[in-house]
């Protein structure tokens, strides 16, 4: 009986670490979706506009990156929201500070 309950609870957690990692990668392909229009949209609009508006002097005016620049700081949101600070960092690095205050603490309270 206790290994029914056991086994019932192992792969219940074992469905949920599945709809979880799915649910990640559903994020990570929708942020590279996100990337790749970024790119391309914006390349069609830098082009279009030098094509169309004088030549190649529009590269030196804001106004032609401005489309670039406000998105650009929403990619840099949604990677956030998808990665998190790991992206900037690291994975371990929260386990690291922790040790590095509990180490301090415990220097400066022996001090």
């Amino acid at each position: 009986m206790k290994n029914n309950i056991k086994m019932e609870n192992n792969n219940y957690t074992e469905e949920q670490k599945y709809i979880r990692a799915k649910k990640k990668v559903k994020s990570i392909k929708g942020f590279y979706v996100h990337l790749f229009v970024y790119i391309i949209i914006n390349g069609v609009i830098i082009l279009s506009t030098a094509f169309s508006e004088g030549g190649w002097q529009v590269f030196w005016e804001w106004q032609s990156y401005s489309t670039t620049i406000f998105w650009g700081i929403g990619l840099a949101f949604h990677a956030f929201n998808v990665f998190g600070m790991d992206f900037i960092l690291g994975k371990d690095w929260e386990d690291r500070k922790i040790n590095e205050l509990m180490n301090k603490e415990n220097r400066d309270t022996w001090e």
